[in-house]
């Protein structure tokens, strides 16, 4: 029997308190760590989930591995992927989402397959080096309060039973689909429709199955639709959709996972590593904010895995929010900065999930139905593109033709890249011609408000400006564009929104 003594609450304070330490509560422990701003996470398990979840991540979130220093720890644990393709029952190709294999214009490769448990174990390291973030595991929040000055996060110590409590000046819930922190922000989710469950097949080969191919391949069967992906090493994934009349747990056991396999391997070829039923959802919160409190990755939205985004919408919630909330901390702006975190984050994400869903209807759906030439499923395959959405109404300045595009990553003539030379902070991408028209008084402003000034004779930075009739750009921190200038007098107009 617990002692009063030993349940006693035990307070502490903070800048930022973090609820959840997945792959976004885990980036935004990290973002926040390099800002210098004091982080405690709190996170329920004792360790990261052991078994695969997320398979993929592209190139932005790389580049955000890049910012916090862990992409030589992260890359031995990847392997490049060439894409997608979607097939019909008989195999022939209807749609072809390859990706280049090569170095792209964010200074990555464009898609990467990996192993959830090694990025997270890698993350939470990350973030546990930092001295001013502190992670703490068996860590049950069960009660939030906010006030004008700060908010109150209540939780449990699943090791001894001790109730504690933190100050911090915000909350974070990175608490997964079923968020604590959602419901006391007072958030309902905007349901999308699409609510279908599957079953998801994570098996180890035992020897080389060249059949399988390197690309992930959506079988798009009306009968029972499957998605095949590629995963690292030995890691192969299939997911496949359970029809209404069949139970889950049935479905599950061995026998029955063999047999829809044994289109594409034998017990002989891998063994199974697990086979579990999921929902697959499409929601996004409608409030993100509620004066101290915030939400981000799944606890914000989630997705159908179809494009392979969900993970990557939490790191990119992530990346937008941790500059933010530094610069509030720091009052280097305004408490209403954080506003734009939802603005500008969910119409991006919205535009994902729906594409998403979209091809949720295609996988189910004959060539013809969903609106696919007959003809191109065996002679003129259609081509999809990655799309890029910008994001939703929030920060602008200057010039604003380039306004939420993400910034190209060019190596400079030193064989850097521009993120290591920059750093996390502003950054003003100058034509070299252009930056001889500043006056000292700009150059001096950059300077005062931590503008990192690019004026490198790199070929492809200066012939990116050049193309897009720019002479200067201002890139966040997160790497998107904050607007642009063509005059001097818009570059005072630029710098002055910093």
């Amino acid at each position: 029997m617990k002692t009063d003594t030993a349940r006693q609450q035990q307070s502490s304070e903070t800048e930022v308190a973090i609820v959840g330490c997945g792959p976004a509560g885990a980036v935004l422990a990290n973002l926040l760590g390099l800002c210098g701003v004091s982080v405690l996470v709190l996170e329920r398990e004792s360790a990261a989930y052991p078994l695969p979840r997320a398979v993929h991540f592209d190139d932005e979130v790389m580049r955000c591995l890049q910012t916090i220093g862990l992409t030589e720890r992260v890359l031995p644990h990847t392997r490049v992927s060439p894409g997608m393709r979607f097939v019909d029952a008989k195999g022939r190709l209807l749609l072809d989402w390859s990706k280049s294999m090569d170095v792209g214009p964010q200074g990555w490769s464009a898609s990467y397959r990996f192993h959830q448990p090694d990025l997270e174990r890698i993350l939470r390291e990350g973030a546990e080096a930092r001295p001013n973030v502190d992670v703490r595991l068996r860590s049950e929040v069960f009660a939030i309060g906010q006030d004008d000055d700060s908010a109150e996060v209540k939780y449990e110590d699943l090791s001894n039973g001790t109730i504690k409590s933190c100050r911090a000046r915000y909350v974070v819930g990175c608490d997964g689909a079923r968020s604590l922190v959602r419901r006391l922000i007072g958030s309902s989710l905007d349901d999308l429709g699409f609510h279908e469950r599957w079953l998801v097949v994570d098996a180890l080969l035992k020897r080389p199955v060249p059949s399988l191919g390197e690309h992930s391949v959506q079988d798009c069967d009306p009968v029972r639709p499957a998605t095949y992906v590629r995963g690292v090493g030995n890691r192969r994934r299939w997911e496949i959709a359970l029809l209404p009349s069949e139970d889950a747990t049935a479905m599950a056991a061995p026998e029955k996972v063999w047999r829809l396999l044994e289109r594409w391997i034998t017990p002989e070829d891998a063994e199974l590593e697990r086979a579990v039923s999921y929902t697959f959802h499409s929601a996004i919160a409608d409030r993100w904010r509620s004066g101290r409190l915030l939400i981000a990755g799944d606890s914000a939205h989630q997705t159908p895995p179809f494009l392979g985004q969900g993970m990557c919408a939490g790191v990119r919630d992530a990346a937008n929010l941790a500059w933010k909330l530094a610069r509030v901390l720091r009052v280097q702006a305004d408490d209403a900065l954080l506003d734009t975190y939802e603005s500008e984050r969910s119409p991006h994400v919205r535009a994902y999930i729906e594409l998403a869903v979209r091809l949720g209807g295609l996988i189910n759906t004959k060539a013809a139905e969903a609106a696919i030439p007959g003809g191109m499923a065996c002679e003129e395959p259609a081509r999809m593109e990655t799309i890029k959405p910008l994001p939703g109404p929030g920060l602008a300045a200057g010039w604003i033709g380039l306004t939420g595009q993400v910034a190209p990553q060019p190596r400079l003539k030193d064989g850097s890249l521009l993120d290591d030379y920059v750093g996390y902070r502003f950054a003003a991408l100058v034509q070299t011609e252009f930056a001889a028209k500043l006056s000292p008084a700009v150059l001096d402003r950059c300077a005062h408000k931590n503008i990192t000034i690019v004026t490198d004779e790199a070929p492809d930075l200066q012939s990116w400006l050049r193309a897009e009739g720019a002479g200067a750009v201002l890139v966040r921190p997160d790497r998107y564009v904050l607007g642009g200038a063509r005059t001097p007098q818009e570059m005072e107009t630029l710098i002055a929104a910093v």
